[in-house]
């Protein structure tokens, strides 16, 4: 009886021992991976634009977009002179 316990205890403390060293590979290759996965997105987001470039193209937009405002107000003041004159 005392052997069957040592050799229960023996396969019980390996299987542990397997886990943990499959745990750790495990956790060393999800590091890697996230590792790998950053440099990509590193070289993917130098390449792409930089800071300075976006916001040259917001201040473009910026005044695109005031300009057709400043054209729609224009359009809507006029029609509105233009819908007393008719009503009066």
């Amino acid at each position: 009886m005392d052997v069957m316990i040592e050799a229960v205890a023996a396969v019980t403390i390996a299987i542990c021992s397997g886990l943990g060293v499959l745990t750790t590979r495990l956790h060393t290759r999800i590091l890697m991976l996230d590792k790998r996965i950053d440099q990509v997105e590193l070289r993917v987001a130098g390449s792409c634009i930089t800071r300075d470039e976006l916001g040259s193209c917001l201040d473009r937009i910026d005044a695109h977009v005031l300009r057709i405002e400043a054209k729609l107000d224009r359009l809507t003041s006029v029609s509105c002179v233009a819908n007393k004159e008719h009503h009066a």
